[in-house]
């Protein structure tokens, strides 16, 4: 499919999921041309091999000659303290959480700069500020990753017109965390919020969408925690 002229073209992690597909829905509502990448899309994409990031990045490039908007929404996020987590493990957390935004960028970025206008947004958490357990070790090691990346990238880049920013959910109410989460935690976490309600993944997209827009023209560098004001920085 050939992209239509005056769109923006978006490529959207985790899109299958359901903060992901908040996000695939409000930037296309928005205008933009969206693209999936995720073990579940059509086609699938396993975002801890090297060689099907690659491929997908390229089949992007091929297809549609750009992409002007990155959103790493794709996450893993095993459980494993440090007397347990193994190496095989944390390497596929750090592979489908940092390193496929490292390959992403690397096939994006340069022709954002070449065209002069770019967004880049990973979606990290709130947690790397206040981590919750010691079981999630990898994941929120992953995710402050992402956040130091975002800032290397928005000093390198500014110059030629790429922002890139992070979006760090709170305890997010999805098919996903239901399952792993007793209401009750649910219940705890929303009495310390500033805001005492229950965060939804349209919460998530909607900041997506303004880091997306021109809107947002003078952000980058900076991590905005959609948590309901738990931890405010």
């Amino acid at each position: 499919m050939s992209t239509a002229a005056g769109r923006r073209v978006a490529v959207v992690t985790g899109g299958a999921g359901a903060i992901g597909g908040a996000i695939v829905a409000e930037l296309a509502a928005a205008g933009h041309t969206v693209l999936i990448l995720d073990q579940a899309g059509d086609p699938p994409v396993d975002l801890a091999r090297e060689d099907q990031v690659r491929t997908a990045a390229a089949e992007v490039l091929r297809q549609h000659g750009r992409c002007d908007v990155l959103v790493h929404a794709a996450a893993c996020f095993d459980r494993a303290g440090l007397a347990t987590v193994d190496l095989a493990g944390w390497r596929r957390v750090q592979a489908v959480n940092v390193e496929a935004a490292l390959l992403l960028t690397q096939a994006f970025i340069p022709g954002m700069a070449a065209r002069g206008f770019g967004r880049v947004i990973f979606v990290t958490s709130n947690t790397v500020w206040a981590p919750p357990t010691g079981d999630m070790l990898a994941y929120v090691t992953s995710k402050g990753a992402l956040v130091a990346m975002a800032r290397t990238l928005a000093g390198a880049f500014g110059a030629d017109g790429v922002a890139v920013t992070c979006v760090a959910p709170g305890l997010t109410d999805t098919p996903a965390t239901r399952g792993a989460e007793p209401a009750a935690h649910f219940d705890d976490v929303r009495s310390r919020q500033a805001l005492p309600r229950t965060l939804v993944p349209g919460d998530v997209a909607a900041t997506v969408a303004f880091l997306a827009s021109d809107g947002a023209a003078a952000l980058t560098g900076q991590t905005v925690c959609v948590d309901g004001g738990l931890v405010l920085r």
